[in-house]
């Protein structure tokens, strides 16, 4: 290896690479700054500073060499003065760079800027004292002096830092501003905003934040004893207002303390005696009784009892009594009375033996057996007949003493057939018997003695996706009486059927000899299926695609059917995920900073940024909660043209589900025959019953009980998985009866009804069912640009301008929220870019409909916020918008 005469290797020629370069700098009062560079191998290293060289008397130059390369290694070093800085007046800032050369060429270091530095001593916003209720959100707002460099901001709670990291309450990330997002009483006290750079430090004045806590009232206590013992008085409560105790000039519980209420109390009534009874017939020894009651009056509410006795005995003879004469006369009778008795069970038992003889002749063998189980029997047969109903001139007719006592409508569950029980002529199928009990199961017991005997079907007066089987398990008895076709096509079919429960029970077929005995605990019950406790109040709603990304979130309006305040619901925005699993986005009771829900009366108002599918579910807390059912019956003639299908709707009462049910009824030729109508279902666990009445009997015909259907509770509550639907079907006897009214009556059991009174004519054209179920705005699908909006762009843009950065007053977008009622959850508003524009948002989808700008204008003058000149500017806008 050979080394040129400055030291550097022959082999290793390379452009100069800098191992220091100079740094931005700030001179701070009249004190020069240093910059520094190094760069290796370097013959040569100079500064340029706003494009013209320093001259080589102002450099310091150091060089050595790298013991582990050999390469040579300079360092230049010039001072700046405040003087140089002051008398530069370029478009930018004093700036300088190091050059430096090797054999290869030059290279040129990063430029360094040089800057006064300095910090004004007024800060541009103070933050002001506040009064703030217990948990409500406080923003302290802080802009700090003008300075090179711009100034750091650190807050002081009565003279100590404090910040995010200490507290998680407070966030001092939001600009320079502190906010305190549920304040507590021990966040009261004095907040001071220090600014600081390399120069100095200022401090603004300090702001007081009083927490308060408005009173509450305490529960009430018991009632007080009545004030008088005896008669009329009065009763007292009371209540304190320590549910908490006003604080911190919070202010007094509203109302009154104490509550007085009239009461009585039962004065007591002392016994007294009745009339004695008569004297008691002599006994055998010669003494007669008679006895009193203490029941005029009784005694009641503590009074005394009667004084004195209540059986008095007396000699009936005059105390001469003879007892031996009596005891024999009452032998005498003794022996007598034996005799005849003897005589007696004789004669019975030749009765019975003659009777048993005669009923057996007709194959009867029916024994009733209430006597023995007490009652428990849902059916008895009389056994003393006085004619045998198995012959032609029989003087009486079948007794059979079954219950068939119906009122009238009555109201089948979907799943048990429905048969009309009538008296049967004489050789004809006997009726099945069903007694309905709950949590009962139905068990048929038959005797066939007819080939042609055809179950009748059931009739399709079932709800919408609703199975016909029974769903429980029975037992089913049918034996066959008789060998050959010749026989079994001779003899009508003989059924009695019934319900038992998990206590068994016993059934006969009358005059059969057939019985079928199910002992107690045989059947198992199934248990009803349960319905979630969440339950979706509106439609799934999904926009996209879901790679969108949004600069400011949207605003989304879901209808829902939720009826109750807010403590009656938890209602909750959930969001499906990519593996069809859905997850809480928010429950609309808490704050959020990801997502904001204003819950109204009929629809919920979102403000979101991610896209993808939501919904609205909700919570029932207590039993007045409830969901709003709308009710529609339509109906329309079917081929036959003498059979008319009547159906009846109870869906959720959003706009979705009516148009499910137009959808369909579309597709079955369905017209409208009523306005539909609203009904409060509740969260009581009651079914839901629906009834026609008042058919005109003489044009019209339904199948009887079959004019009363009934839904679970479940049911219904989860009816958003399918259409609630119930059909009745009705004949008509002549095609010329052409007018149909009845009254469909809709009612919660113990809870509300709805009646639609029903008057149509059957030959009439379809009527335009859209019109009545339709939305005003549902032609309407799509608005782009600036008529989508009722606030003018420019009108938009000034607001957003004036409402986001906060005055001396702190007049700010919070002001903005309250006076548009819109001051729920503030957080959220927070941490938006524009929260401004966010609030303004909200306020479009609120007033979609009507587009009040009035109110908006008139929440503007309110505030004040607006200088003259804009509120001349703004107010030539304004008319020319409208």
């Amino acid at each position: 290896v050979t080394w040129n005469r400055d030291g550097l290797s022959a082999l290793s020629g390379t452009l100069p690479r800098f191992l220091q370069e100079p740094d931005d700098a700030y001179i701070v009062k009249s004190n020069p700054i240093k910059l520094q560079c190094r760069a290796r191998p370097a013959l040569q290293i100079f500064f340029k500073c706003n494009g013209e060289w320093v001259h080589q008397n102002q450099h310091t130059s150091l060089e050595h060499l790298d013991l582990v390369t050999g390469l040579k290694i300079r360092e230049v070093m010039i001072n700046i003065s405040r003087q140089q800085v002051e008398d530069f007046h370029g478009p930018e800032d004093f700036w300088c760079l190091c050059v430096a050369w090797s054999h290869l060429g030059t290279s040129k270091s990063r430029r360094a800027t040089v800057r006064i530095a300095y910090l004004r001593k007024n800060f541009e916003e103070e933050p002001q004292g506040k009064e703030a209720p217990i948990k409500g959100m406080v923003v302290l707002h802080c802009r700090p002096p003008e300075g090179v460099p711009q100034a750091e901001v650190q807050w002081l709670k009565n003279e100590e830092p404090i910040g995010s990291r200490d507290d998680a309450n407070i966030d001092t990330r939001a600009g320079h501003n502190l906010i305190i997002n549920e304040a507590r009483l021990s966040d009261s006290g004095n907040y001071t905003c220090l600014a600081s750079n390399v120069v100095a430090r200022r401090r603004s004045a300090s702001a007081t934040v009083t927490v308060y806590v408005n009173g509450g009232w305490s529960s009430w206590t018991d009632w007080s004893e009545c004030s008088v013992q005896c008669g009329r008085g009065l009763q007292r409560r009371s209540r304190t207002c320590t549910n908490p105790a006003p604080l911190n000039g919070g202010a007094f519980c509203e109302g009154v303390s104490v509550q007085k209420s009239a009461c009585s109390s039962p004065c007591p009534v002392d016994g007294g005696w009745a009339t004695w009874s008569a004297w008691s017939v002599c006994s055998a020894e010669c003494e007669m009784q008679r006895s009193r009651d203490c029941t005029e009056p009784e005694p009641k509410h503590g009074g005394r009892l009667c004084d004195g006795v209540a059986v008095a005995t007396g000699n009936c003879t005059g105390d001469l009594c003879i007892q031996a004469e009596m005891e024999s006369n009452n032998n005498v009778a003794l022996y007598s009375g034996l005799a005849v008795g003897v005589v007696t069970v004789v004669v019975l038992v030749i009765v019975v033996t003659l009777y048993r003889r005669s009923q057996s002749e007709y194959g009867v063998d029916v024994i009733d057996s209430s006597a023995l189980t007490g009652g428990f029997q849902s059916f008895s047969f009389k056994g003393n007949r006085q004619g045998n109903p198995l012959l032609m001139n029989s003087s009486m007719p079948p007794d059979l003493t079954l219950s068939r006592s119906y009122v009238s409508p009555m109201c089948f569950p979907h799943t048990l057939h429905k048969e009309p029980i009538s008296q049967p002529p004489l050789f004809q199928p006997l009726p099945d018997v069903k007694v309905k009990v709950h949590n009962s199961f139905m068990v048929s017991l038959g005797v066939a003695q007819r080939a042609e005997y055809h179950h009748q079907p059931l009739p399709q007066t079932f709800p919408r996706g609703m199975s016909q089987d029974l769903g429980v398990r029975g037992a089913t008895l049918a034996p066959r009486l008789g060998v050959g076709p010749g026989t079994h096509a001779a003899r009508p079919l003989v059924r009695a059927s019934a319900l038992f429960g998990h206590g068994g029970g016993r059934l006969v077929v009358p005059n059969a000899g057939v019985s079928l005995l199910v002992p107690p605990g045989s059947m198992e019950t199934t248990p009803p299926p349960v319905c979630p406790r969440e339950v979706l109040l509106g439609p799934e709603v999904t926009y996209g695609p879901p790679g969108l990304d949004l600069s400011c979130p949207v605003a989304m309006t879901i209808a829902h059917c939720a009826d109750g305040s807010a403590d009656d619901w938890s209602v909750k925005l959930k969001r499906r995920t990519r593996d069809d699993c859905w997850e809480d986005v928010m429950c609309l009771e808490e704050d959020s900073s990801s997502c904001y829900c204003l819950l109204e009366s009929r629809c919920c108002h979102l403000l979101v940024d991610r896209p993808g599918c939501y919904a609205l579910v909700g919570e029932p807390l207590s039993e007045r909660a409830g969901k709003r059912l709308r009710v529609a019956a339509f109906g329309c003639l079917l081929t036959d043209n003498l059979t008319y299908s009547l159906r009846v709707y109870c869906v959720d009462d959003t706009p979705h589900a009516l148009q499910e049910v137009l959808w369909s009824e579309r597709s079955h030729g369905g017209h409208l025959l009523e306005e539909s109508e609203v009904l409060l279902f509740r969260s009581t666990s009651f079914s839901l019953q629906i009834s026609i009445q008042d058919i005109p009997p003489f044009l019209w015909s339904i199948k009887p009980f079959a004019t009363c259907q009934e839904f679970t509770f479940s049911q219904v509550w989860c009816s958003n998985k399918s259409v609630l639907k119930c059909a009745f079907t009705l004949e008509r006897y002549s095609p010329t009866a052409n007018q149909l009214s009845c009254k469909i009556i809709v009612r919660q059991v113990k809870g509300q009804e709805q009646i639609l009174q029903v008057y149509t004519t059957v030959a009439e054209s379809q009527k335009d069912a859209v019109l009545s179920l339709a939305q005003p705005d549902c032609t309407i699908t799509s608005q782009t640009g600036a008529r989508a909006f009722k606030i003018p762009p420019s009108i938009r843009q000034k607001i957003c301008a004036t409402f986001d950065t906060a005055n001396a007053k702190a007049k700010d977008w919070q002001l903005l929220a309250q006076y548009l009622h819109i001051d729920r959850n503030l957080g959220y508003f927070a941490w938006q870019a524009s929260p401004s524009a966010a609030i303004l948002c909200l306020w479009e989808v609120l007033h979609q409909d009507i587009g009040d700008l009035d109110s908006l204008a008139s929440a503007l003058e309110e505030i004040g916020r607006v200088h003259r000149s804009r509120q001349t500017v703004m107010a030539s806008e304004w008319q020319w918008s409208r």
